[in-house]
Order: C-alpha cells, then structure tokens, then sequence
C-alpha cells in the first residue's frame, strides 16, 4: 500500500505541475516568449484567494474565481507592458525582462503582504457524524490513504487538459492561436488579430496558474511571496520534458516529473529529489531533444 500512496501523491503533484506547464507551454507556443514571471503569478493566485477568505469571508468557490480573475488581469497586464514592446526582440532581451518582472512580482507581494508564511485554508475537508473534520479518506481498511485535495487535483487537471484541447481545436479563437503559433505574419495576412490572440493565450495561462496556485497552497498549505519560485521551475522542466508547445506534452510532463520526484523522495533522498528530476530532465533531451511529445522543426537560414 506504501507504493500506492506514493504513486497517488505523485500523481496528484504532477497534475500541479502540468496544470503549471500548460501556461508555460501555450504562451511558448504561440508567442515564443519563455514567461518566467509565471510561477510567480502562482503566487499572486494564491494571496489573492487567501485574503478573499480570511479578511473578506467570501465562500471558497468565489475565492477562487476571484483569484483567476486578478491572474487573468495580471497576466494581460504583464504581456503589454513588459512582453509586447520586445517580441521582435533578441531571445535574451525577453528573458531579462522575464526575470526582472519575476523579481517585481516577489517583492511587490512581500511590501504588501509581508515576508512571513501564511497558512493556507483548507477547502476540501468534509466533518464526520461525530464532528470530527477529515481532509482524506481510507480504503483497504486504513491500508490506503487518499486525501479529498488530491482527488479534486487529479480530476481538475483532466477537465483544464479536454477543455484546452477542445477549445484549441474548435473555437474560433483556438483556431486563431494555432495559426498564430505556426506563422504570425501569415496569420495577420488572413485578417487574424495577432496582439489579441497573444493576449488571449497570457490570460488563459494565468488563469490557470490562479487555480494550480490554489491547488498547491491546498496540497502544501505555506504561502509566502517565493511560493511559485520553485514550482514554476519544475513546470517549465516539465513543459520542456514532455515537448514544450504541445499541451498533451504538458500534461504528460506533468506527470511524470511528479512521479519520479515523490518516488525519488520515497526510495532514493529527499536531499536529492530535485537532482534526480533534472538529471532525468538532461538524459530525456540527450536522447529525443525536442522532448517527448514535441516535434523537431528544422531552423531557416
């Protein structure tokens, strides 16, 4: 049962990190722009759904919209004025800028919220009949123990990857991102709004990043203003892992980066999780570099 434990929380915490990668991996796809400053409107996500509960009382469900609502306006916000000016520029330029806004992003919400660990609420419990309040369930006679956070995870995590697909591939606007994504000059020759179609993909990617910092605050119930620094990392890992630009990619990175830093923590060090995730990472380019599921595209010259 000690096997299937971990294999449930490494699934579990690869839903997080997918739920993360997708963003990383849509913005890539069509912009081609690495938005560093991602895991880091996690975090926003995170203290704006937090504050909704705490100091305003409003129901969980609310708070949450709520949360992707201001990640979707940060995200917006974030593209025209840092990303915008500079998509004709060096791939460098973007990357400092990227950083630069991550930075920004970590000391706005400690001058505003203060450095000090929150502790996060938790949504899914359920009370007993004896009024005792459960954050998990057992099967097997105790032998299993699933947490009802999870659960709601692993099931979130699929409903975001049918709708993303669904909607890159029958919606006007999906439509528009995949042309975009293949050739922006091409695209605006056939009358498609170019800057609200990269807009559009920053407002999905942080929307979503609103409900993985929900998620993970849920799971790892410590907020602080560097919450999104390391996850948003390993997402990018797990983007470039599973072929970044490719949504399934995404979701299979995810997962699988999940699975082997639990079950590295589980049999190998806690110490050495990440070393043994980023290794992972290097022997996987080694072999196929455009990632699992990513495909080779040959450069112009």
């Amino acid at each position: 049962m000690t096997f299937l434990n971990h294999l449930i929380t490494g699934v579990s915490l690869g839903s997080i990190y997918a739920i993360i990668a997708l963003g990383y991996t849509m913005v890539y796809g069509i912009a081609k722009m690495l938005n560093f400053a991602h895991g880091d409107v996690i975090m926003v996500g995170g203290y704006v759904c937090f504050f909704a509960i705490s100091s305003f009382g409003l129901p969980p469900v609310v708070s949450i919209l709520l949360a992707m609502l201001a990640c979707t306006l940060l995200g917006i916000f974030i593209e025209r004025l840092a990303y915008k000016p500079l998509r004709q520029s060096a791939s460098l330029a973007v990357l400092i800028t990227a950083i630069g806004v991550s930075w920004f992003l970590q000391n706005g919400a400690q001058i505003l919220w203060g450095a000090a660990p929150k502790s996060f609420p938790q949504f899914f419990v359920t009370t007993a009949q004896n009024g005792e309040t459960r954050n998990f369930f057992t099967l097997f006679d105790g032998g299993l123990t699933i947490t009802f956070v999870a659960v709601f995870t692993v099931v979130i995590c699929l409903v975001i990857m049918a709708g993303l697909t669904a909607f890159t591939g029958k919606s006007k606007m999906g439509k528009a991102m995949r042309a975009c994504s293949e050739d922006k000059a091409a695209a605006q020759l056939m009358g498609i709004n170019v800057n609200a179609t990269i807009s559009m993909t920053f407002a999905i990617g942080s929307a979503l990043a609103a409900v993985a910092g929900v998620l993970m605050c849920s799971a790892y119930p410590t907020l602080m203003p560097t919450t999104g620094s390391l996850p948003g990392i390993k997402a990018f890992t797990a983007a470039v892992f599973g072929g970044i630009g490719s949504i399934p990619g995404a979701f299979l990175g995810g997962i699988l980066l999940g699975l082997i830093e639990t079950f590295s923590k589980a049999y190998i060090s806690t110490d050495l999780s990440d070393a043994v995730v980023f290794l992972t990472l290097i022997v996987v380019l080694l072999v196929k570099p455009s990632g699992l599921l990513g495909k080779y595209v040959p450069e112009k010259v």
